[in-house]
């Protein structure tokens, strides 16, 4: 009997160990162990090792855990139906069912769970070996269970769980918890880094109707006038029409030739200056046009949509302000595009988009149909509104404050009371 106990007690143990190591190993942090491993953690690498055969790694732990399990309830019931007959069936049933349950589940699962990367890192070397030394017996288990799965229509080898990386990264963004404006501002830039392969350059380009451009036919005297007049340094040249660019012309050039005519303005050749214009598709992806700016060593581009007429421009700061937010030096014009009320509701140009209102105030406004808000009302509403008209759209307000001819030029906008409940007030 003092045998049996004894052989009980050690199963128990190593039930325990099992519990615990699958709980720590699967709750372990991969971006830590790959940055240890990377450090020259030998236990950090075995773990990564372990996560990258993972079926391997539940298929032996599982079955070591069940074996242990099945033996001890089995010298357990041996035991109960010497001294107790029959009825230590179920005496054995239940002890066993409560000594398994809390002290070889629950007490160190809770334990691997709360300290799951040390806990990893101390079980890795051991369940490693098992792992090596149980692979054929594993290994024919997955044939099997393959089979099965496939006989029921499940292929895991067909693709389907492709994208579960990004969805747990961005799972692991949203956790990144705080109403504190850095904490806030982390996430937006975080979650704008991921969306860079879905976003379009039509989506955040200025659009033509915002865009300084000159006549290239004027003379240069009125050239260098508007060139000083403009905060860019990089302004489009059109002739004939003013969707007709034919060059860009950059600041700097202009200067250094106006030095070297000395200062004879009307002799500085326009033409020969500016840069060769190029044109991108408004289709193409901030993450494209990202490493197009960098191979190409060039900051300024011209978007045209399927027909090939002008929609507007798109550079490199554009893109860099879709990740890290507005970036204003002391020539740009500050306008911001919101204004917050008291009562939590907002004062927005039409042309603000909707990705910027998502970042700043970490609100969920669909931007898939449309890219500013102007653009989210006539789409919901599929009409062109009436100031003073309001619609209920996502769970938020829109109220049409003014209109020029057909295009909407501001409305209020009141989230949810949740969501103003936790904003800051604005003026």
């Amino acid at each position: 009997m003092l045998v049996s106990l004894s052989a009980i007690a050690i199963l128990l143990i190593l039930s325990a160990f099992f519990s615990g190591s699958e709980t720590a190993l699967t709750a372990a942090s991969r971006p830590l162990m790959h940055q240890m491993a990377q450090k020259g953690d030998r236990r950090a690498a075995t773990v990564e090792r372990l996560h990258a055969k993972t079926e391997r790694l539940i298929g032996a732990i599982l079955l070591g855990n069940n074996l242990v399990n099945i033996l001890a309830s089995a010298l357990a019931t041996s035991l109960m139906i010497a001294a107790y007959g029959e009825a230590g069936v179920a005496y054995a049933t239940i002890v066993m069912t409560l000594m398994i349950l809390i002290l070889a589940e629950i007490l160190p699962k809770t334990y691997a769970f709360k300290n799951a990367n040390r806990t990893a890192l101390w079980v890795a070397p051991v369940v490693n070996a098992l792992v090596f030394v149980l692979a054929p017996v594993t290994h024919a288990i997955q044939l099997v269970t393959r089979a099965m799965f496939k006989a029921f229509g499940v292929d895991f080898d067909s693709g389907a769980m492709l994208g579960g990386q990004a969805a747990e990264l961005r799972g692991a963004i949203e956790l990144h918890a705080g109403d504190d404006q850095s904490v806030r501002h982390e996430r937006a830039m975080l979650r704008s880094v991921l969306d860079l392969a879905d976003v379009q350059v039509g989506e955040i380009m200025i659009h033509r109707k915002n865009v300084d451009a000159i006549d290239a036919d004027e003379v240069p005297r009125s050239i260098v006038d508007q060139v000083l007049a403009s905060p860019y340094t990089r302004i489009p040249l059109w002739r004939g029409k003013t969707d007709n660019v034919v060059a860009v012309l950059h600041v700097k050039a202009l200067l250094r030739e106006v030095r070297a005519q000395d200062r004879r303005i009307e002799d500085v050749d326009i033409a020969s200056l500016a840069a060769k214009p190029w044109f991108i598709p408004e289709s193409t992806t901030l993450l494209d046009q990202l490493l197009a700016f960098r191979d190409r060593h060039e900051h300024f581009s011209l978007v045209v949509d399927e027909y090939g007429s002008l929609m507007g421009i798109v550079t490199l700061e554009d893109i860099l302000e879709e990740i890290v937010g507005d970036i204003s030096d002391e020539h740009d014009v500050a306008v911001t595009g919101a204004r917050g009320h008291s009562d939590g509701s907002f004062t927005v140009w039409g042309s603000v988009t909707i990705r910027d209102l998502n970042r700043e105030f970490e609100w969920n406004l669909p931007d898939e149909e449309a890219a500013t808000v102007a653009g989210l009302v006539l789409h919901e509403s599929r009409r062109i509104p009436e100031v003073g008209q309001a619609f209920m759209f996502h769970d938020f307000r829109f109220e049409i404050l003014t209109r020029h001819r057909h295009q909407i030029t501001s409305v209020r906008i009141t989230p949810p009371m949740e969501l103003r409940r936790r904003l800051p007030q604005r003026g």
